[in-house]
């Protein structure tokens, strides 16, 4: 007996993407397929091709939908602020996407809110009075910096601050304390105080190089 489909609202290249976008949060990247796609929409696999052409237009779509949900900074406010709003938004954006971590410098067809975000940006340093050069450095600092937090935060095995010092303690467990004694210091007298969070590092890590990208800002 054949499957049967059960149409919904009528099919659209953003129903697509949505519904990509969706299954790469459930499962991973490795889980989108044109077969789970159109499994998702209830529809059959050759309908999703009159939508997108194949995977890698998918894949195009679905980074270009995560590019639009960080907030962009503006040009004519305090870039501090602007870029400190834009780090931070891509952060949990990035937390809701996990898998759009190694996928978002990696297409070589942006679309137009990946294209809207990186100009954004770099407006908002040009207009700082950063030079053509700092800006590239500062750009390339700033990502480095907030794709690598999220990638660390990502991986390890705890989230927020309820457990933090619990997975401290068992791994402690597992070594003589007086063989890392150092090891042991960071867990007694920080993972494990109340009320640790490792994402609270992101805004002191984040601050600091802001302030080294102010050093090097030659007034205007």
């Amino acid at each position: 007996m054949s499957r049967r489909i059960t149409h919904g609202p009528p099919l659209s290249r953003e129903r697509v993407l949505g519904a990509a976008v969706e299954l790469a949060d459930a499962g991973g990247i490795a889980s989108l397929t044109i077969r789970s796609l159109a499994e998702k929409l209830r529809v059959k696999p050759m309908s999703v091709y009159h939508h997108v052409a194949n995977k890698d237009e998918i894949l195009d779509g679905i980074v270009d939908a995560v590019f639009a949900e960080i907030e962009l900074p503006a040009p004519d406010r305090d870039w501090r602020a602007e870029l400190r709003k834009r780090a931070e938004s891509a952060r949990a954006v990035l937390r809701r996407h996990s898998w759009a971590i190694g996928l978002l410098e990696s297409r070589t067809t942006p679309g137009p809110a990946t294209l809207h975000h990186h100009d954004a940006v770099l407006a908002c340093l040009r207009g700082a009075g950063f030079s053509v050069a700092l800006t590239a450095h500062a750009y390339a600092l700033l990502d480095s910096y907030v794709y690598g937090f999220a990638v660390q935060e990502a991986a390890l095995p705890f989230e927020g601050e309820q457990t933090a010092g619990d997975v401290a303690g068992s791994i402690m467990d597992t070594f003589a304390a007086e063989a890392y004694p150092h090891l042991v210091e960071m867990a007694v007298e920080h993972i494990a105080k109340p009320g640790y969070d490792f994402g609270a590092e992101f805004a002191f890590g984040l601050e600091l190089i802001l302030d080294g990208l102010a050093a090097h800002l030659v007034p205007h």
